[in-house]
């Protein structure tokens, strides 16, 4: 892999051929977007230019971004706007509960924003999601994708796993070395010990995590975050291409292959993960319904074996 630093000038690669998707156009994309846009929902699907977004949103599969359109951070992968965020909507945990009951969602993934700016990181919105959910819509599963509420982790960590979500995400994005340039408003370790407070405070829920590939991460840097996660117990590793959302963002060094996402994953399997989602389309939420029902089968699974 590339030694060079992602924000190095070099001349900006084609895309593979693996990487191109059909522009959206059916009648069940535009029925997703027009219920979000009718109950002012974000979207991260939208926010962060998701290469799946047509395929997600056809079958009226979406991730729901709360706490605003506005984050206080600027990560150099990240599409989000950064800026001072808006007040928190009151109505939008409810708002999720009617859009998640009205598209029929047997699972949701729920994502937000950082908002540094709040006394909790927002995580209390995370909990009134979490609830309203619950009310309006019991049968479905809920996902959530939490910043790493940076000097409030363990308060929030808190509230939100006493709110019992089904899986608990959060992304260490990257191999530590390239914080400093990828994510420098967030540190690793710190990330690394979030995932492990939520197992530590309820072992029944499943924990989540993903890397981007292409950012000029070596191959043992990669084994190496998998054996991090791993120690914190985390059940499901999602490992994708990163994609530049604009030009000003962090470059493209590698486009990884098919084959090279396929031996990330036996690897990441004899580490023992319960689940691997690797290819250079996977992103968090892709397929996360049909995911989770794998989850919960290679745990029964793990079970009964015991």
């Amino acid at each position: 892999m590339n030694e060079m630093s992602p924000l190095a000038p070099i001349v900006r690669q084609r895309k593979p051929d693996w990487l191109r998707v059909k522009a959206p156009t059916s009648a069940g994309f535009a029925a997703t977007r027009d219920l979000m846009r009718s109950k002012s929902l974000t979207t991260v699907c939208e926010e962060a230019a998701c290469p799946n977004i047509g395929e997600c949103w056809s079958k009226k599969h979406a991730t729901v971004m709360i706490l605003g359109d506005t984050c206080t951070r600027a990560c150099a992968f990240c599409n989000v706007k950064t800026g001072m965020p808006r007040a928190i909507d009151r109505a939008e945990p409810q708002n999720v509960a009617d859009a998640a009951a009205q598209m029929g969602l047997q699972h949701i993934v729920v994502t937000s924003v950082d908002r540094d700016d709040l006394p909790d990181g927002g995580a209390s919105q995370f909990v009134r999601v979490i609830q309203a959910l619950r009310a309006t819509t019991p049968g479905t599963t809920i996902e959530i994708l939490t910043p790493d509420f940076r000097n409030k982790a363990q308060a929030a960590i808190e509230s939100i796993v006493e709110a019992r979500p089904d899986v608990y995400n959060h992304n260490l994005e990257t191999v530590p070395r390239l914080y400093p340039t990828i994510r420098p408003g967030a540190r690793y370790y710190a990330s690394l010990r979030l995932l492990e407070s939520v197992k530590r405070h309820d072992p029944s829920i499943f924990t989540k995590s993903g890397m981007m590939m292409g950012l000029g991460e070596e191959r043992m840097e990669v084994h190496q975050v998998m054996d991090d996660m791993r120690s914190a117990d985390v059940d499901f590793l999602t490992l994708g291409q990163y994609l530049q959302p604009t030009p000003r963002h962090a470059k493209v060094l590698d486009f990884i292959t098919p084959k090279a996402f396929d031996a990330y994953a036996q690897i990441a399997r004899a580490k023992g993960f319960m689940l691997v989602a690797s290819s250079p389309l996977t992103r968090s939420s892709y397929h996360a319904g049909d995911d989770f029902a794998r989850l919960r089968a290679a745990r029964e699974a793990k079970l009964a074996r015991a």
